[in-house]
């Protein structure tokens, strides 16, 4: 795709047709079951179908992306621990030792980290997907934190990375790492949601209330020195490399008809950004879990979607999604391999 630092035009995203949903609701009350006795499975099982627009979806192998890049809000002490964790992290992702890994080899989860905008060069490895951006997004207190065409590029990338991952996979699963990116979603909540700002501001991954305090007052100098609104800039002037490219994920996987599970507080700031820049995405997210992080509630809500699960989960990389997998897989299972009450009985 050519570059426009100017404009951003969505990939084509297909209205979900809900002319088949009765049908897929028949389905379901003639199985060897009472009708509607597994609750929301069923539900979910009517979203793949009209996802995929069909009455036998598939959605047994799920791959995780875990967008990974960092903030130059972090100068401004936002969160309690320094960049150079983000690069740990990613060479512990790497290693295949780090929690999303472990809940992932129990879930038959594929992994593969993306280095959207790392602060620093990481060297080449089987799973890790070059995309970088920059080395790091700026500090969002004092300026922008990505100019106009990085902020395309890191979309681009994103849906581009989304189409090959799902070239092998049937659900997209999103997550992500960085240091202070709690902070940038908090801004592209108050904005996009919107919500007031200290609505939106949470412990991220914790902090005492000095820290807390320190924290609010650096996205509220953030804050005020922007005035973005619209998607494409709120995602400029504060998100940074990874929720950019998420967002783009989001979009690439609406646009090939899958469904993409999203995260918790900071992968569902992305898909919200995702969603202003083309509604008809939102019909193509699952919405994992519900995220113990401060403003994840309110966030679900202004997009009226309710989380699979509740495990009071926050840390992020990607590990409430990747919980959720199988419950997609059960779901497509109920309608493609269920028997029919018709054949039981005789």
């Amino acid at each position: 795709m050519e570059t426009d630092p100017m404009t951003f035009a969505p990939p084509p995203i297909a209205a979900v047709d809900r002319t088949l949903e009765p049908k897929l609701r028949a389905m379901l009350d003639g199985k060897a079951k009472p009708p509607g006795s597994l609750g929301r499975i069923e539900d979910l099982a009517v979203r793949l179908g009209l996802i995929a627009n069909d009455l036998a979806p598939r959605a047994e192998r799920a791959a995780l992306l875990v967008f990974a890049g960092d903030h130059g809000l972090t100068q401004e002490g936002v969160s309690s621990y320094p960049s150079s964790v983000t690069v740990a992290m990613v060479g512990l992702f790497l290693s295949g030792r780090s929690s999303v890994n472990a809940f992932a080899r129990a879930t038959d989860v594929s992994v593969k980290v993306v280095d959207a905008g790392v602060a620093a060069d990481l060297p080449a490895h089987p799973d890790l997907i070059d995309a970088k951006v920059r080395l790091g997004a700026r500090n969002a207190a004092r300026e922008p934190a990505l100019t106009r065409q990085e902020t395309h590029l890191a979309l681009t990338r994103g849906i581009e990375i989304a189409g090959r991952a799902l070239d092998e996979a049937d659900v997209l699963a999103i997550g992500e790492m960085g240091i202070g990116n709690s902070s940038a979603a908090a801004l592209v909540m108050h904005r996009l949601a919107p919500a007031p700002l200290d609505a939106c501001v949470g412990q991220g991954t914790g902090h005492d209330a000095e820290g807390l305090a320190r924290k609010a007052a650096a996205i509220a100098r953030a804050a005020a020195r922007s005035d973005a609104e619209d998607p494409f800039s709120v995602l400029a002037e504060f998100g940074g490399c990874e929720i950019a490219m998420m967002a783009g994920a989001v979009l690439g996987a609406a646009a090939r008809r899958r469904p993409v599970l999203v995260d918790g507080f900071i992968a569902t700031a992305a898909a919200l950004a995702a969603v202003r820049l083309a509604p008809q995405a939102l019909d193509y997210c699952v919405f994992a879990h519900a995220s113990a992080e401060k403003g994840h509630a309110a966030m679900l809500t202004a997009l009226g979607a309710e989380p699979l699960l509740d495990l009071g989960l926050r840390l992020g990389e990607g590990t409430g999604s990747v919980l959720a997998a199988p419950l997609l897989a059960a779901a497509a299972s109920l309608l493609t391999e269920v028997a029919d009450l018709a054949d039981v009985l005789g």
